[in-house]
């Protein structure tokens, strides 16, 4: 009798998890579909949505067809494709490293690319995005490696605590230099410099292209071990027990971070607040579940990027401002928020 009385309130919790997990899917689909047609309509020259309909279906030549097509939709894509790379790397790292409040930045994935960056300017003369996203991108995995080198020096294998702790050293001394080298001769830097605001809008077609099969191997590597980070969550000593292989899902978690992160960082500079903000916000709706937490993160974080580009183009008319400003504008409030509500921080 007492069994079934317990029975019965966890299959209401879970009918009530499942209810709210699929509404909240529906939802965040349509929220994602209506930044998509703020992206296309907004910029310092605004199109009626019926006018954006009309180009999309029939291309013309016409200066609206020549902005939607040329101008708005690459950048829409790159929105897209970065955002979910920011936010499910932030829900990887933060299930592996059982810290609400990490993000891909703690692990120094943004500090190492600016600083493979900032060398290859300052030393090789590159001059473009597409030198950067190599050197971006190899930055950011050399430094996830040797942050995963320091976090393992020791006895037994590196565990959360060495792993925030090494990225966090290894991150500022990483600024550090980069801050030295530029500050030598700023204007060699200048184009660097704005590159690491944060901003989707200087991205070729080409780029994007480029990146996309890190990216898309790195969602696949979140998704495959996402059940395992379930158990991880439990501590490693009980995900072991449970037939975990705590090892192989970590080093793989870290692949996936620096996949994910490193290409969109490479792509756009680094956006910040993506990847801390969105998996803590998705936690709120879908629970402590990681493979909702993932699925979620993949689709709420692009619709963080676009409004935040769409709005950046409004404002500025004609000018625009950045993505990464905007979210550091807005993240930092909505994180403080959302860490002073108990149900939203814990893992």
């Amino acid at each position: 009798m007492t069994a079934l009385q317990t029975r019965e309130p966890q299959k209401a919790a879970i009918g009530g998890w499942r209810n709210r997990r699929t509404l909240g899917l529906f939802a965040i689909i349509a929220t994602l579909a209506v930044s998509v047609l703020a992206s296309l309509a907004f910029g310092s020259k605004p199109l009626p949505l019926t006018e954006v309909f009309d180009v999309l279906s029939q291309p013309d030549g016409s200066e609206a067809s020549a902005i939607v097509w040329t101008m708005r939709i690459p950048r829409t894509i790159v929105g897209i494709v970065v955002g979910a790379a920011f936010g499910v790397a932030g829900a990887v790292i933060q299930a592996l490293t059982r810290n609400p409040l990490a993000d891909p930045g703690i692990l120094g994935v943004n500090a190492g690319a600016s600083f493979a960056v900032t060398l290859g300017v300052g030393y090789l003369g590159l001059t473009g995005i597409t030198g950067y996203v190599w050197f971006a991108f190899a930055g950011a995995a050399g430094a996830t490696i040797l942050v995963y080198l320091i976090g393992s020096t020791g006895r037994g294998a590196a565990s959360p605590i060495t792993l925030v702790l090494a990225g966090v050293a290894l991150a500022a001394v990483l600024s550090g230099v980069t801050q030295f080298v530029r500050l030598l001769d700023p204007e060699t830097f200048r184009a660097v410099l704005r590159w690491g605001l944060g901003s989707i809008a200087r991205t070729d077609p080409g780029d994007t292209a480029l990146v996309l099969p890190f990216i898309a191997v790195g969602l696949l590597l979140a998704v495959v071990i996402s059940g395992s980070l379930n158990s991880i969550a439990l501590g490693d000593d009980l995900a072991a027990s449970l037939g975990t292989r705590v090892v192989l899902t970590r080093v793989l978690g870290l692949i996936s971070v620096t996949l994910l992160a490193g290409a969109a960082t490479a792509l756009t500079g680094g956006i910040a607040f993506i990847g801390l903000m969105i998996p803590h916000i998705v936690r709120w709706f879908v629970g402590p579940d990681q493979r909702w937490i993932i699925a979620y993160s993949a689709l709420a974080a692009p619709v963080l990027v676009l409004a935040a580009d769409a709005i950046g183009r409004v404002i500025a008319r004609p000018g625009e401002i950045e993505v990464g400003v905007l979210t550091a504008i807005v993240g930092a409030p909505v994180l403080i928020a959302l860490v002073r509500r108990r149900k939203a921080s814990g893992l």
